[in-house]
């Protein structure tokens, strides 16, 4: 073999040495690329973007930029700046608002006014890019004249039925005394709700001021819809300021005071309002849907309630006594139409003439004559034929399993039947019978209740009544009081029952067990500062109403209550009509005020809890206990959505990292 020389062994090494380092550096830069975040996640920013300027400056004077540009300290993103964004005076054409890079950029559709201070409420639409820290409420402002307006009021706005706080509602002033602006202007100055309900609303000038509340549905900034939710005050604001001092503590650790600094500042009010919101009663009366799913029923539906039902002539048939008509909800809204003869609901095709009250287009409700044709979905005949298929398929089948030797029941057709009757009674409850069609005839001779005593089964007395919400459902009351642990039973003969097409009822039975005493619990409340016709509704924890009772001297009681957890709202039923009303803008009426105690309360078995309540001790806004709350608050919402996303990345990034260094 040939020897190498000394050069050929030189250039060896250092082509080798080169080779290394090349794979060096190749292998850095992939690790590096690979490597999008730290094994460990490594620190993650929580601070929000930092404003550093703006042009105009931020409380310029005399500007008239129709272009805005806000910058900050790092980039960011708008998060439903549409939504989010609040400017004052409300904008007819909204702007632009867009991020780029470090900066908002806010492009002006309309026409700037003159001596005006404008505002720019972002709450927490700007965020930074990376993490989506928000900068909360910040604020921009400046004016078209020589003066900036700082003047703020403050408050809640409230749902009037639940006081459920209202989210993203537009709370707005006038300068205007005059009651048909909130129907015919746009707002001076306007606020937001956040999710708390709570507004606030900037840059006004001092003066005397009118407050109401929107849920603009046609983005107008007045109440121009019937169907829009509204609130107003009744009384003037007048927005003022007061000198105040706050102070701030500074600690060396978290036992330990290192300084308390006092701080001057200007605390602007009134900062208490309270708005409750409702939504008018809108009468406007129409037919809006007719059905007809099977031959012997159909269905119309209006849109408002009326005050009887509508009158029929058939144009095809003859309508008297036709029907039976059910009103599932209690009110003249949707009514069903039973057919009673079956002549009659064999034809496809049913032409009628409808006479209801209408509303014309000068507002006046005046008798309508509606000619309708209502259709059956499924054709008689062709109904028919279906059902002999099925019977010949079940003929069939029945004639297989005879012919094996299996025993085979003849199908009966019943007429169907719930019936609520628990086996754990409660002493107030009753027994209830629910039928699918209507029942043309009972006989209580053959519906018994009887109770067990000793060994024996004695019959109890009963009272046997059609509900008043529903033709379909009839309750079996016992004329005495249930005995307290007693044993009972309830039995239905076959043919108790027969509906409008002969269908009977088939033999039914139930047993129960009277609850005891000592099984309940009761609430009794203590109330004052009412002084005119109320009622409290007792609550479930999702606020749904158990009961409810008159307040009488000042006290409403509830009793026979299972162990659990309640909740109270009160009532103010100032037409004495035991139902909450609606307020009507026009007539300066306000929806019936509602109170709410202020927690739940935890009731155990054979417990008497009584409970002081003044209605007016607490802001309304503070009454409503958080648990029966329906609208959450944002803010915790938000970071624990922001740690899941950030847990989320530190995951990912680890078992990414760990993959490549597989």
């Amino acid at each position: 073999m040939a020897m190498k020389s000394s050069w050929d062994k030189w250039l060896d090494r250092h082509c080798k040495v080169r080779y290394l380092a090349f794979a060096l550096i190749i292998g850095l830069i992939l690790y590096s690329c690979a490597s999008v975040g730290r094994i460990e996640g490594g620190p993650y920013d929580e601070e929000p973007p930092v404003f550093l300027s703006s042009t105009p400056v931020q409380g310029a004077l005399n500007a008239n930029r129709s272009k805005i540009s806000l910058v900050f300290n790092e980039f960011l993103k708008l998060e439903k700046a549409s939504e989010k964004v609040v400017i004052s005076p409300p904008q007819v054409n909204m702007p632009e608002i867009t991020a780029s890079g470090k900066k908002v950029i806010i492009k002006l559709q309309d026409t700037l006014k003159a001596n005006t201070t404008y505002t720019f409420d972002f709450g927490d639409a700007i965020q930074d890019n990376n993490e989506g820290n928000p900068l909360e409420n910040f604020q921009y402002s400046f004016s078209t004249g020589s003066i900036l307006d700082t003047m703020a009021v403050s408050g809640f706005l409230l749902n009037a039925k639940d006081l459920e706080p209202v989210k993203g509602a537009v709370v707005g002033l006038y300068a205007n005394m005059d009651d048909s602006v909130f129907t015919t202007l746009p707002f001076d100055r306007v606020g937001k709700t956040d999710s708390r309900g709570r507004f606030s609303i900037k840059g006004i000038a001092p003066g005397s001021y009118r407050i109401f509340a929107l849920q603009d549905a046609d983005q107008n900034y007045y109440f121009s819809q019937p169907g829009e939710v509204i609130a107003f005050g009744d009384s003037i604001i007048t927005p003022h300021f007061e000198r105040r001092i706050r102070r701030d503590t500074t600690w060396i650790d978290t036992l330990t005071i290192d300084t308390i600094t006092v701080r001057d500042y200007t605390h602007y009010l009134p900062d208490d309002i309270v708005l409750r919101c409702f939504k008018e009663d809108v009468w406007n009366q129409r037919l809006s849907k007719m059905e007809r799913l099977k031959p012997n029923k159909f269905t119309l539906y209006f849109t408002a309630p009326m005050d009887s039902l509508p009158m029929m002539e058939g144009l095809n048939f003859e309508a008297r006594d036709a029907f039976i008509v059910e009103q599932p909800t209690g009110r003249i809204d949707t009514l069903h139409y039973w057919i009673r003869d079956s002549l009659l609901f064999q034809q496809d095709t049913l032409r009628m003439v409808l006479t209801y009250d209408k509303m014309d287009s000068l507002n006046r409700r005046l008798p309508f004559n509606d000619t309708v044709r209502i259709v059956s979905k499924t054709p008689y005949k062709k109904l028919m034929e279906r059902e002999a298929e099925e019977r010949e398929k079940a003929e069939k089948a029945a004639a297989k399993k005879r012919k094996k030797g299996e025993e085979v029941k003849p199908k009966e057709d019943y007429l169907s039947v719930e019936i609520y009757a628990p086996q754990s009674m409660d002493v107030y409850d009753f027994i209830s019978i629910k039928f699918t069609e209507p029942v043309e005839s009972v006989d209580t001779s053959m519906i018994h209740i009887r109770q067990k005593i000793d060994t024996l089964w004695s019959d109890v007395p009963y009272d046997f009544e059609r509900d008043s919400m529903s033709i379909m459902t009839y309750n079996i009351i016992p004329r005495e009081d249930w005995i307290t642990g007693g044993e009972y039973t309830f039995e239905m003969d076959s043919l108790a029952c027969v509906n409008i097409y002969g269908k009977c009822t088939n033999r039914q039975k139930r047993n129960f067990k009277v609850k005891k005493l000592e099984e309940y619990g009761q609430i009794f409340f203590d109330i004052s500062g009412v002084d005119t016709t109320a009622f409290v509704e007792l609550l479930d924890e999702q606020d749904k109403v158990l009961r409810t009772v008159t307040v009488e001297n000042d006290r409403a009681d509830f009793y026979f209550l299972n162990p659990g957890k309640y909740g109270a709202r009160l009532i103010i039923d100032r037409n004495n009509n035991g139902m909450w009303d609606t307020g009507k803008y026009a007539e300066h009426l306000q929806a019936e005020e509602v109170y709410y105690y202020w927690q739940l309360i935890n009731l155990k078995a054979n417990f008497d809890i009584t409970q002081t309540w003044n209605i007016h001790e607490r802001a309304a806004h503070a009454q409503k206990p958080s648990e029966l709350k329906k609208q959450k608050p944002d803010d915790e919402r938000k970071k624990r959505e922001r740690n899941n996303s950030r847990n989320n990345n530190r995951n990912n990034n680890s078992s990414s990292n760990r993959s490549l260094r597989r």
